[in-house]
């Protein structure tokens, strides 16, 4: 599939429409809006709400094993069932497909594309709500290699061979937004000096689709971000930054990728954490 390091983690509709009646088979579709799956779903598709099911109350990723076990086992997941992810957003299914690596299940795959292409191609949507047979699913490990905590980005601020990558949007790097909008109360803006600015999106086709390993090398060579350097993403809380990691890991075989899943919620909420606006470096500190 266009050379990609690895592109079994990758699936075209076709295939998904092929495998639907497959028990072994499941398609998590996910969310941030309840009413997105309601409106309309691929068919056999499982819900997963992005902010009540897979993250705290503070924005952070839910890291707790019990309540993976319980989704995965409600899903009707088995330790040994081939999951394919997608989402309403670009970012939400490459999220999903790092969340679960990161709790070790062997066998995620991402669909490339979004749902819009799935009905572009001839697929048909329904409003019914699969019905599922409840496993025990079990977290085997947890790959700790995925993620990096805030000391970890300090450190590698230092470093030659690490880069950081902001994948958020200009307003958001430039400081001019606090995630999706302007700042309020003490919300710190801007970007953590030194990183790189590769918005996500920029890796997708307009069909939501990846680009090719060409196109997608080109993109991140001409920033300096080379397969020797340790890369680091981040965004607001991880999610986007997640799809970066996906592309550098799987679809170009970077060797040294990791996620700074707390991000810019976590980053700026530290009153003596260095931050960059508009070039000019700076520290700024709370009231």
């Amino acid at each position: 599939m266009l050379n990609y390091a690895h592109p079994e983690v990758l699936v075209e509709t076709q295939w998904l429409a092929e495998q639907l009646d497959n028990p072994n088979v499941c398609l998590i579709e996910g969310s941030i809006n309840p009413k997105s799956y309601k409106n309309g779903h691929i068919p056999g598709a499982i819900s997963w709400n992005v902010f009540s099911e897979l993250m705290l109350s503070n924005d952070r990723t839910n890291f707790d094993p019990a309540v993976m076990e319980r989704l995965l086992s409600r899903s009707g997941i088995s330790n040994n069932s081939t999951i394919i992810v997608c989402g309403e957003h670009p970012a939400i299914g490459t999220a999903i497909f790092w969340l679960l690596k990161v709790f070790g299940h062997k066998d995620v795959r991402v669909l490339n594309g979004d749902p819009q292409k799935w009905v572009a191609e001839g697929g048909l949507l329904t409003t019914e709500q699969i019905k599922v047979t409840q496993t025990q699913y079990s977290v085997q490990t947890i790959n700790t290699d995925l993620r990096v905590m805030y000391e970890d980005v300090r450190q590698a601020m230092e470093r030659q061979d690490c880069v950081l990558i902001d994948v958020r949007t200009p307003q958001e790097y430039s400081g001019e937004w606090f995630n999706v909008k302007p700042p309020e109360g003490d919300e710190r803006t801007g970007h953590i000096p030194g990183a790189i600015h590769i918005p996500f999106e920029l890796t997708l086709n307009e069909n939501g689709t990846f680009r090719s390993v060409e196109e997608l090398q080109a993109l991140y060579h001409s920033k300096g971000i080379t397969p020797d350097k340790n890369a680091i993403a981040y965004c607001a809380v991880g999610a986007r930054s997640a799809h970066t990691c996906f592309v550098l890991k799987y679809l170009l075989g970077y060797p040294n990728v990791r996620n700074y899943y707390g991000s810019w919620n976590e980053w700026s909420r530290f009153p003596d954490a260095p931050i960059e606006k508009n070039s000019d470096r700076l520290t700024q500190t709370t009231s």
